[in-house]
């Protein structure tokens, strides 16, 4: 299983029908990659324009949030998100803003949607963000603090990338070798 998003899916597909046709030509070489979409946070979409998903070359940067933006930052991002005019939280047509914020909520959290509305209910959309950008800022602390502590050790980083292409490459090798000869590929 591989994890990938939903507009990310066509990537696996690509490798899925290369991997099918050799296999197809050639015999079972390679495995099928079967996809893994999570029911929740598969699609994020952007906190200023809900109907669009949220993409990083957005040229409005209150549109994304990085995984590294500032807490401060993340907070802002989600003070200022679309929502609409309502100020119930709730799962409904109409609402992508609300509804793209319960699912960020959703999928940092592990609560349902009913869980996040049942939560909010008869509270307003200001204290509803404010908690979104919490859970949010909780969610990436442990990423953030663990990348501050590895960009400190550039000797550590090398060795690493060293370790993992080592053992990527030990992994492969009998997979790459046996597609090789299928191909009639004689190595000097």
């Amino acid at each position: 299983m591989v994890p990938v998003g939903i507009d990310q899916k066509q990537h696996l597909e690509l490798t899925r029908n290369i991997a099918e046709r050799f296999n197809g030509i050639y015999g079972n070489t390679f495995k099928i990659p079967e996809p893994y979409i999570a029911e929740v946070g598969a699609k994020v979409m952007s906190l200023q324009d809900p109907t669009k998903k949220m993409s990083k070359s957005d040229e409005n940067v209150n549109a994304w949030v990085a995984v590294l933006d500032k807490p401060e930052t993340i907070m802002k991002k989600f003070k200022r998100a679309v929502t609409d005019s309502d100020t119930k939280v709730c799962v409904g047509e109409g609402k992508d803003g609300i509804n793209n914020l319960i699912g960020i909520m959703s999928a940092v959290t592990g609560k349902t949607a009913d869980d996040i509305a049942a939560e909010f209910e008869g509270k307003g959309y200001g204290d509803f963000k404010t908690a979104v950008g919490e859970a949010v800022v909780e969610a990436l602390r442990p990423i953030q603090e663990k990348f501050s502590e590895y960009i400190k050790n550039k000797d550590y980083l090398v060795e690493q990338y060293r370790k993992s292409a080592e053992f990527a490459l030990r992994l492969s090798q009998r997979t790459l070798d046996k597609a090789m000869k299928k191909i009639g590929y004689i190595a000097k």
